[in-house]
């Protein structure tokens, strides 16, 4: 309050155009996430009528309860919590052992893996190919087709490479002194000061998945291994009321909006409480607690 007196007229009018236009940008970036809140908890057919704004002007819980009872759903949710998981841990380990491998200068055709990992950065054959790939591999229609083909992350790899060639050697020398095996290295040493980066890399990785609907559209055809992402997506695209729809909307209190409103409060909610625990490693120092040469 003190600087805020002592700041003169010019500096004062700055100060509050830069808050006001922050307010603006973060009402704007919050408000449809609170809006889509509140029709999940209003009735289907009365948020369809409109003016609802703030707070639920019929409050219900029976969107959730569609939600949590249909077997549709409840699968999808399952697939894509699976999906998210094994592939975020899958995904991180194969792209942390490529990139420490890499981050030894030593390595015997290093410079020809780097060409070929930054080539398939930059160029693509089309999903035409990929998708014939995909048939040879025996991936199409199988939960496989959502691990394997991500387990490595080129983009998140280089970053890796990066970091892990800024790790000085001592600290890796010190510990073969002591008769510590490579892998004993990289889960003792390296690993503890890489939280930052995997970190980071856990995050992208398991929101990629959590979020990724078009791996379902083209790559698998049974319904048993759609994830909650693409349901959601099949209900924006249709023109017709589903089947669970129908059958909620008989009760007078459920729609497809108002059910997949509730779809998409269970979707963000397990990112909002995982993005606070890793927030803190995006702004902190990469090679804090590291021995510096």
């Amino acid at each position: 309050m003190k600087k805020w007196l002592h700041k003169n007229t010019e500096d004062k009018i700055i100060d509050a155009v830069i808050y006001i236009f922050c307010t603006i940008v973060l009402f704007c970036t919050i408000y449809p996430f609170y809006y889509i809140f509140v029709v999940s908890f209003n009735e289907g057919i009365d948020a369809s009528i409109g003016g609802i704004y703030w707070f639920p002007r019929t409050f219900t819980l029976e969107n959730y309860e569609q939600f949590f009872t249909d077997s549709k759903w409840l699968r999808g949710l399952g697939v894509s919590v699976v999906r998210t998981v094994s592939g975020t841990i899958i995904g991180v380990l194969f792209t942390t052992l490529v990139a420490y491998g890499l981050s030894f200068k030593e390595l015997v055709g290093r410079k020809i893996y780097l060409i070929v990992i930054i080539i398939s950065m930059y160029f693509s054959g089309g999903i035409i190919p990929y998708y014939t790939l995909l048939l040879e591999l025996k991936l199409i229609n199988t939960f496989w087709v959502y691990i394997i083909p991500g387990a490595l992350n080129t983009f998140f790899l280089l970053i890796g490479l990066s970091f892990f060639s800024s790790i000085p050697a001592s600290l890796r020398e010190s510990a073969k002194i002591d008769g510590a095996s490579e892998t004993k290295v990289f889960a003792s040493i390296v690993l503890p000061i890489s939280k930052p980066f995997v970190a980071t890399c856990v995050l992208f990785t398991g929101v990629g998945h959590w979020n990724n609907w078009a791996d379902t559209a083209f790559f698998v055809r049974d319904q048993g291994l759609a994830t909650l992402s693409f349901l959601m997506m099949q209900v924006i695209n249709s023109t017709q009321v589903s089947a669970t729809a129908a059958a909620a909307g008989a009760s007078g209190a459920t729609t497809t909006l108002s059910i997949q409103a509730a779809a998409m409060m269970v979707s963000t909610i397990p990112i909002i409480c995982v993005y606070p625990f890793l927030q803190k490693y995006f702004v902190s120092g990469m090679m804090i607690g590291s021995v510096k040469e």
